[in-house]
């Protein structure tokens, strides 16, 4: 039994902090029947009194992000149109990307530039995985060759995870340096305790599905590492 807690202890430790951004952000997505905006209506307002016309409020199925380069802001479809705290904190959050872009934040500068420069990391480590170990271990015969692969597949595809540890403290000035004093004038006192938890959850959410990625790579490596070592013993 102990044996079976300390294996599965480390899995549990690499998804607790998606686990947690998840929870927080389903708990506060329900309609609250007082409150008199959707996210994407705050939004809009907020961007209006922040002066900021070039960047528009948009739909998606994937992760909520801003992006700098089309000056959009992309929120998830299941909390847009909704009024829910985690509506309206999550569209804050990502205005307040939108104001450090239009401020020159210099933090977000660089962790454009550095996603721009480790690009070429994560496509050398998407074609190596393209590619597929096997593949490369059965044109090389080498099993040390295969291993390096693996090493460099793994190196290059854990670079979204060190820019987004690195960069962490963007997502915290955004959420409340930027977003939370916004959110203080038009949220009643006794919702800004959940704002807080959603608005710490949103800084968390990229490094949270980075690790998580990274987590599932690591399976499929150790899966082909596996392999390996089948066709070795042959």
């Amino acid at each position: 039994m102990i044996k079976l807690i300390l294996y599965i202890l480390p899995f549990i430790i690499l998804f607790l902090p998606n686990i947690w951004v998840n929870y927080i952000l389903k708990n506060n997505n329900k309609i609250l029947s007082d409150m008199p905006f959707t996210g994407n209506q705050l939004g809009k307002k907020i961007l209006e009194e922040q002066k900021i016309h070039n960047v528009s409020i948009e739909p998606i199925k994937q992760l909520d992000h801003y992006n700098p380069i089309e000056k959009k802001i992309h929120i998830g479809e299941d909390k847009l149109n909704k009024k829910s705290i985690t509506s309206i904190a999550v569209v804050a959050h990502e205005i307040g990307h939108a104001i450090q872009d239009k401020e020159n934040y210099k933090p977000l500068i660089m962790r454009q530039k550095l996603i721009e420069k480790t690009m070429i990391f994560q496509r050398l480590g998407s074609f190596l995985l393209i590619i597929g170990l096997p593949s490369i271990f059965a044109f090389t015969k080498s099993p040390f060759i295969t291993f390096i692969a693996a090493m460099i597949i793994m190196g290059c595809l854990s670079t979204n995870v060190l820019i987004h540890l690195i960069t962490l403290p963007v997502e915290f000035d955004a959420s409340f340096k930027r977003a939370l004093p916004i959110l203080q004038k038009y949220v009643p006192k006794e919702n800004m305790k959940q704002c807080r938890s959603v608005l710490r959850a949103a800084a968390f959410t990229y490094l949270a599905q980075s690790i998580v990625s990274i987590f599932r790579l690591k399976i499929i490596l150790f899966s082909f590492i596996n392999i390996f070592k089948s066709m070795i013993r042959r």
